[in-house]
């Protein structure tokens, strides 16, 4: 049970991580414990326990199939209105759910909401998570899969629940952490493997016009590996031979 004055139930003051588990293992365990305690630091909570969170998590899932591994941790209880109490003791909550991979492609739009890039809550995996919601309520209505963020200079920033990548002509290019973004754990993969087969790969701020013009898209997060994009708003994508690529080799890890 979750007490009435839990700081996170409350007021989003806390972090999560949703991971992919296989036949009971979850192979990127340690990456997630990572930017969760990296999170941690900024927020100013307590170091993570990282031994607790990480028995938790691997007791969570089932011995076979698929599943995904959520870690909440919230700031505890106490301290009344915004302020925390002097001794902060943080709250796990572990929930574990099947999770069939996804093997169509995505469509898109690009949602009214908008991600607000100079706050340090956009690069962190944090409880309030309603601007995302509100994206991704977005593209259910217009009868898309998922939202395009930009934040509030009109720069790309990332998916409702993902990272995304574009590619132009021979480049691989993905929005910049201090555009909001969150430091993803299969982005950075991606990243390294096109980096690895000498594809030049840029890091950038790029006005959302300039997805109209790309010769194709994607979509990334630990559930979903590579997911290719299909259509944004009217334009319709062919396949892509390196978001193919990409996707056969992610494929292959989950």
């Amino acid at each position: 049970m979750i007490p009435l004055d839990d700081r996170g139930l409350l007021l989003g003051d806390g972090l999560f991580e949703t991971m992919l588990a296989l036949d009971g293992a979850i192979p990127a365990i340690e990456a997630h414990l990572d930017r969760l305690a990296a999170g941690c630091a900024v927020l100013g909570l307590p170091d993570l326990d990282r031994g607790a969170a990480r028995a938790l998590c691997l007791a969570a899932p089932p011995a076979a199939g698929r599943a995904a591994v959520r870690l909440t941790l919230t700031a505890g209880s106490g301290g009344r209105g915004l302020d925390r109490p002097i001794e902060i003791e943080p709250r796990f909550r572990v929930t574990v759910a099947l999770s069939a991979p996804i093997e169509t492609p995505a469509t898109l739009i690009v949602a009214q909401t908008r991600r607000n890039e100079g706050s340090p809550a956009s690069r962190l995996k944090t409880l309030a998570y309603l601007d995302n919601v509100l994206a991704r309520a977005e593209a259910r209505v217009a009868g898309a899969d998922e939202a395009v963020m930009l934040n509030n200079a009109g720069h790309i920033a990332c998916a409702a629940a993902a990272n995304l990548f574009w590619i132009e002509g021979d480049r691989l290019l993905t929005p910049a952490l201090d555009c909001g973004v969150l430091a993803g754990i299969t982005r950075a993969r991606v990243l390294a493997a096109a980096r690895s087969w000498e594809i030049e790969a840029l890091v950038i701020a790029a006005d959302g016009a300039r997805l109209a013009g790309a010769d194709g898209i994607f979509l990334t997060n630990s559930l979903i590996g590579v997911r290719p994009v299909s259509r944004l708003h009217e334009r319709i994508f062919a396949p892509h031979p390196l978001t193919e690529r990409l996707r056969a080799v992610f494929s292959s890890l989950a």
